[in-house]
């Protein structure tokens, strides 16, 4: 109701078609509001305003509420069945029945069943509302739509032998009628959200009577707070390997190639026939041999290309150094948000990985390419093939890392290859990204 284009929706109607069938379910339930009248009764005797007795009346009701508690569970049953399918008009969501089933079968079994629960006499408490109290809304709804038409159309209604009465107004005359007609008017335009207002504060009464929560919701709660911690470790972890990765870069690594260059001019001043210049150059060697291979593990970690030049450069960097040929194909335009791209950045070196130690692979081929709304990279090798989660834990860590990205992962590994690992995950502009962090 709150939509400039709630008029034109289909929502105005359905509405009206709900208020409209109330009154038949209204009148279907009038029973179930018999014993309202004894109890009114029983307080005007108790505060002296009938003549009736107290004894009197206090026996009426009690026989009336007997009967109703007997009674009025069987009446409001397939009243609230029929309420259920009613409430589709003005629900998006299905209202489920909260009874139970028998433990066992016979009409006994059912009666006692039906008896004991609470769904059963919520139901009987709705039945009793809606006899007593939808009919006195419909009546105010009526005299409002009513007085609307009447002020609408006071100019014609209005003869030298008919008057209208608006309050304590008297309208003898059709020009004396003709500035109330804007009031109408106004009055009338608002009908459509007079039916809204009513239908909606009906359904939810309704729904809060009739409708039982699934069982599962405080498990769906749960998983959804699972999801997102789940989420938030892995933003954590990945904060944590930019931290160690930038640490390793900019302390240990720099350390080290001052160390090598030390022992490259410590090299070049010992004299080569001297027992000390062996010594220098095997340390010289040894430490440009773990220059390299700290450089790698920094690579591995989180590497830098990938944070100032974007994925596709990324991708480009790791097929050179990978031990097959690797051809690397990009169509990207924008960047993605960076979990997205580290993400499709760890499946790729993975893929490859496998590539080379499990499945022999000669060659490989990656692409990586945006798609309605998703980022999608695909992993080709013409190794042997027979690639499955079950044979070891590397598979279920890429498809788990692209689960908590919110994407997905595709394996086609049939035996004697070729292998296809297809990542797709939700696109995420790195701009979009900025600004929900920001």
């Amino acid at each position: 109701m709150r939509s400039p284009a709630y008029l034109f929706t289909a929502w105005p109607w359905r509405s009206l078609l709900y208020v409209l069938t109330t009154l038949v379910t209204a009148a279907l339930a009038w029973p179930l509001a018999i014993p309202l009248v004894p109890a009114v009764a029983l307080i005007m005797a108790l505060t002296g305003e009938s003549t009736v007795e107290i004894g009197t009346a206090l026996a009426v009701t009690s026989v009336c509420v007997a009967f109703y508690a007997a009674g009025a569970p069987l009446l409001a049953l397939p009243l609230a069945i029929l309420e259920r399918y009613r409430l589709r008009l003005i629900r998006h969501e299905p209202v489920r029945s909260g009874h139970r089933m028998p433990p066992e079968t016979g009409p006994w079994s059912w009666l006692i069943t039906r008896y004991t629960e609470s769904a059963t006499w919520r139901a009987v408490v709705y039945g009793t509302l809606l006899a007593a109290v939808a009919p006195v809304f419909c009546l105010v709804a009526l005299v409002y739509v009513g007085f609307a038409v009447a002020l609408l159309l006071g100019p014609f209604l209005v003869t030298r032998d008919n008057a209208m009465q608006i309050v304590t107004f008297t309208i003898d005359t059709p020009a004396e009628a003709l500035p109330w007609t804007p009031l109408g008017a106004v009055l009338l335009a608002g009908v459509p959200y007079l039916v809204g207002l009513t239908a909606g504060l009906h359904g939810l009464v309704a729904t809060a009577l009739l409708n039982e929560p699934p069982a599962n919701a405080n498990l769906h709660t749960e998983l959804v707070e699972v999801s997102r911690s789940r989420a938030r470790l892995v933003d954590g972890f990945e904060a944590e390997r930019r931290r160690i990765e930038r640490d390793l870069h900019d302390g240990a690594q720099q350390r080290l190639v001052g160390l090598t260059l030390q022992l490259g001019l410590a090299k070049l001043d010992v004299p080569g026939d001297s027992p000390a210049a062996a010594s220098v150059a095997r340390a010289h060697e040894e430490a440009k041999r773990l220059m390299a291979e700290l450089r790698d593990l920094i690579a591995g970690i989180h590497p830098q290309v990938l944070t100032d030049l974007g994925l596709p450069a990324a991708l480009r960097d790791l097929a050179d150094r990978t031990a097959l040929p690797v051809t690397v194909r990009s169509d990207l335009g924008e960047r993605p948000a960076a979990q997205v791209e580290s993400t499709a950045y760890f499946v790729v070196a993975e893929a490859l990985t496998n590539a080379v130690r499990h499945g022999h692979a000669r060659q490989a081929w990656v692409r990586a390419f945006r798609e309605r709304g998703l980022l999608i990279v695909e992993v080709t090798d013409d190794g042997r093939g027979g690639a499955s989660p079950d044979l070891g834990t590397g598979l279920t860590g890429l498809a788990d890392r692209a689960a908590v990205a919110g994407g997905r992962m595709l394996l086609s590994s049939p035996p004697g290859g070729p292998t296809v690992v297809r990542v797709e995950l939700p696109w995420v502009s790195a701009s979009a990204d900025a600004g929900a962090a920001s």
